[in-house]
This record gives structure tokens, sequence and C-alpha cells, in this order.
């Protein structure tokens, strides 16, 4: 399930690919030319001297098929050797860029020298494909104290981005945290779910998921819809934490506002996975599993075949047996003479349901025997038939509430009566909460979520 929401390696190349705004540094300017400048970018004489070969080479690096191709074998490089090699070409092609570029950082000694110092660190360490060089670069530019205010929050995320490849999360936490506090979200969406790895790997998830708490309850307040990744945030952290109740919450909240069968399989398998439900229980939650369409593999099936009784709802158990087989997920050598045994019930069940109701709705009925018979009619689809059953059996001494009440929204839920179904839901407590939060969720979703 983590793997759903750790970062990619293609998702941190997308990350990089923006450059930094033109008003992050001011453009090299040789010494003849250094009085047109303002007077507030001017560089030191010694440092425009030996910084104007550098910035002139990293200029025509576009042009330069040498540096290009050595750049692209950069990229390319998986192993340690291969990117040393490679960037020994950059440099090779270059003109020995790495000593010239040393040789001016010594000579770097006023604001605007470091900031553009910086810059050319990290364009050199962009065409090496070296990534703490690259951060080096970064951080220069905002220790310079001259990174412009329109960049900051870029350069800041750049610095978090670079130092997360360069796997020193506690720093990248840092700087991404600074960025994000500052309204800079980049176009990919990459910073919110980034922060919170940085932190998770940091050993720090509590940070985290007080992060995107603080976002899920501003836009709560404002009646907004909470930005999926955020959401997605908040549910890595607590589920790494391994937090039943938390983890429930934001799996209702990912499946509430972004319902699909990809979501709730995510959201469903969670709750599975914390909850450590009886089969009778973890009955429900296959349900929902299969409603929302999430069910995706064997497990899914098997495990719903292995909850559900064929004896006591062979019905339920064809069904879902038929299912699996249709979609290839299921043979015939697992479940061929299950399906036979259970298809051999149906007719006789069915033609029961009569009396049963009958039985159930009589004075003297327990509240057992009418449960028994609502559960029933739920596992036929009964749905109407099984809500009234319910009611009738929350108002028998002895009765199971919390399943009563939970199977009874799941019936109002299948009719559509969203409000009741949260109503009745809300009304479900102890082992079986989880579930009836999730089943709560997907009576909201199909009402109009905030936008």
């Amino acid at each position: 399930m983590a793997r759903k929401f750790l970062i990619s390696r293609i998702a941190l190349a997308v990350a990089m690919t923006g450059g930094i705004a033109a008003a992050a540094a001011p453009t090299m300017v040789v010494a003849k030319e250094k009085e047109k400048a303002p007077a507030k970018a001017s560089f030191s004489k010694e440092y425009a001297a030996v910084a104007a070969p550098v910035d002139k080479a990293i200029a025509d690096a576009k042009a330069n098929a040498a540096v290009q191709a050595a750049s692209q074998k950069a990229q390319a490089a998986k192993t340690d050797a291969e990117k040393q090699a490679a960037r020994a070409e950059v440099d090779a092609a270059m003109g020995g860029v790495l000593a010239q570029l040393q040789t001016a950082e010594a000579q770097a000694t006023q604001p605007f020298d470091k900031l553009k110092q910086g810059e050319m660190t990290r364009n050199v360490g962009v065409l090496m494909n070296d990534p703490a060089m690259q951060h080096k670069g970064l951080v220069m530019m905002l220790d310079s104290g001259q990174t412009s205010p329109e960049s900051l929050g870029q350069v800041q995320y750049l610095a978090g981005v670079t130092a997360y490849q360069s796997e020193k999360y506690d720093v990248a936490a840092r700087y991404l945290q600074q960025s994000f506090d500052g309204g800079y979200r980049d176009t990919q969406n990459m910073i919110q779910p980034l922060l919170a790895d940085s932190y998770k790997r940091s050993n720090n998830p509590q940070a985290a998921l007080a992060m995107v708490q603080k976002e899920l309850e501003a836009a709560k307040a404002n009646g907004t819809k909470p930005a999926e990744t955020s959401i997605r945030s908040a549910l890595q952290a607590s589920y790494d934490a391994k937090q039943l109740a938390p983890s429930t919450e934001y799996a209702a909240m990912l499946a509430q506002y972004y319902p699909s069968p990809a979501t709730w399989n995510i959201s469903i398998s969670i709750v599975r996975q914390l909850a450590s439900l009886q089969n009778a229980e973890n009955l429900d939650l296959m349900r929902l599993m299969n409603v929302t369409g999430a069910m995706k593999d064997k497990r899914d099936y098997l495990e719903y075949l292995q909850n559900v009784d064929p004896r006591a709802f062979p019905g339920e158990a064809v069904k879902i047996m038929d299912q699996g087989l249709s979609k290839n997920l299921l043979t015939q050598a697992e479940v061929g003479p299950d399906r036979a045994n259970s298809a051999g019930r149906v007719s006789a069940d069915k033609a029961s349901l009569p009396a049963t109701e009958r039985d159930a709705m009589k004075p003297a009925a327990t509240a057992a025997q009418v449960t028994g018979a609502a559960d029933v009619f739920l596992s036929y689809d009964e749905f109407a038939k099984a809500e009234t059953l319910y009611k009738a059996a929350l108002g028998k001494p002895g009765v199971d509430a919390n399943k009563a009440n939970l199977r009874l929204g799941m019936a109002q839920a299948m009719q559509g009566k969203s409000a009741d179904a949260q109503a009745t839901l809300a009304k479900v407590t102890g082992t079986r909460a989880p579930v009836a939060k999730l089943w709560a969720a997907y009576a909201l979703s199909k009402g109009t979520p905030a936008t």
C-alpha cells in the first residue's frame, strides 16, 4: 500500500526540470560593463574577472554538442562509476569548469558575488546531474541574502528537492517547510508529499501529520474541498504510525472527496490491515469494497468468500464467486465445488424468505431472530426489507446495536438515503466503528462534495 504514496524518481526528475526564474540572480557582467549595472547589483572587481569565463561556459553549453552529449550521459548514468565518468566528460567539455568554479568561489566576497556563484554552481550541477552540487549552489544563493522575493520560494523548494535526492532528509524538510510556509506551490504538486516523506525519512512523522492536519482543518473551516495530496500525506503518516483512528478518518476523507475504485481500494485496504476485524465484521468492509468496484485481485475475492458464510448467505457467495470467475481472478479449481454447493441452496433459501420475514415481524420474535432475517435480506440486496427488519431489531432487548446500526446504515446508503445512513452510522461504536465510518463516507460521496 505504501508504494502508492512514495516519491518516485520520475516525479523528482519532473520537479527538477523547472529552472529558477530569471529574477533569481543578476546576469554576470564583465568588468568593462560593470558601470551599466545598478549599484545595488554590482559584483566585486576580483570576482567578476574570474567568474566571467565560467558564466560564458555555462551560457555556451546549450550550443556545445560535446557538453550536451556528456550531460546526457550523466542523466542516463546508473552506477556511481558511470556518473563520475560522465561528470568528468562534462567538466572537460566545458574547459575544466570545476577548477574555474572553485577559483571563482574563493573570490566571492560580496553578497551578489555569492548569489551569482550559487547560480553558476547550481547550473553546472544540473549539467552534471549532481544533486549535491545543485544543493550547494542553491544554498549559496539563499545564504547570500539577495535572492529576489519572487524567486525565494522556488529556490527554497529546489534546495529541498536536491537535499532529498542527496538523502539529507532533515535538511530537505527544513527547506521544503520554508518554501511551503512562504506560500510556494510547484506546478507538479510535489511539495506536500515530498515534505511529508522527508519528515518520515528523518524520523519525524508527527511533523508531517501536523502539517497536513493544519491544511485540512483550514479547508474544512473554509468549506472547501481538501487537496488530495494533503489527504494522502495525512493518511500515509497515520498509517506509518499504525494509528487506526486517524487512518480511518483520512481514509474516509480520501474516498469521500475523491471517490474511485483506486482510492476506495487504498482506503479500505488500510482499515482492513489496521483494524484486525473478525470475519463477521470484515464482511461488511468487503461488501463496501465490492459496491465501490475496489476489488482488484484474487486475495480480495478469497477474503470475501472466507468472510461470507455460504450456508447462511448462499446467494451472496455465488454472486462473488461468479464475479471472480468472470474477471479471471478465480478459477473453477478454486471455487467450483463450493459454487455448486452454494448454488444448490439458493432456490430453497429464496423460497423461504417470505416465511422468514413473517416470523421476524411477529411480536414474540427475538432480537437475534429479527437481525438474522435482516441479514439474509441484505445478502440478497433486498435493502428496503432489510432496513425495516434492522429497525425492528433495534427495538428488541438484547440486540447487538452496533451490528444492527451498521447494517441498517448500509441498507439505507444502498437506497440512496444518504442523510439517514449518516445519522445511523454515526451511532456505531466499538470494533465496527471504522467500518461504519467508511460506509458513511460512501453515503456522503453520493451527495455533492465541497468544491
